[in-house]
């Protein structure tokens, strides 16, 4: 059960026969019933991540604050969302969900939470498609690790590998979040 409001989980229709299979990976017109958003995705993204690495928790601000549909087409992740927006009753609550090419989920991050993921898989590739541009001044990003979030990362079977980065981001009660 999803416990932040505004996160979706998209579950594709798979027709598969002998050929293999077939998926709609995205539908603007099933994204709008699910989500009752009108998102515009301005860009796609993709990242390949070896086992053990953990990316995030990252967002943008306004003006140029990021939704996200991200799902995994090879490997897997523990997929995480925190609520950064402090006037939320849901403020410093994270969600996670196991995405995999195995599975097809997708999930919905909505402007307002910060996006994490520890690959559980060597050679995993995650895609991302965002509603607003890349923007090096207003990204930001919290701790992955900080004990107030207490995000129940699962171990995997060598060494977490994290940026230099996420490692030194700042904790959730230091970070430039939402305010509203």
């Amino acid at each position: 059960m999803i416990s932040l409001l505004g996160i979706h989980i998209f579950e594709p229709q798979v027709h598969t026969d002998h050929r293999g299979h077939f998926f709609e990976s995205f539908s603007e017109r099933s994204f709008e019933e699910e989500t009752g958003i009108e998102a515009r995705f301005v860009q796609d993204n993709q990242s390949r991540s070896r086992l053990g690495v953990i990316r995030g928790l990252h967002y943008q601000l306004p003006p140029v604050a990021q939704g996200k549909l991200v799902r995994v087409v090879q490997g897997a992740v523990w997929d995480v969302v925190v609520d950064i927006r402090r006037a939320s009753e849901t403020f410093g609550d994270w969600f996670g969900i196991e995405l995999s090419a195995a599975n097809r989920r997708q999930l919905w991050i909505p402007p307002g939470f910060a996006h994490g993921f520890l690959a559980t898989a060597d050679q995993t590739d995650l895609l991302y498609k965002v509603t607003a541009p890349y923007s090096a001044e207003w990204e930001r990003s919290v701790r992955w690790d900080d004990p107030a979030i207490g995000i129940n990362w699962p171990t995997v079977s060598t060494d977490r590998i994290i940026s230099d980065r996420d490692a030194n981001a700042p904790l959730l009660r230091h970070a430039d979040i939402f305010e509203s």
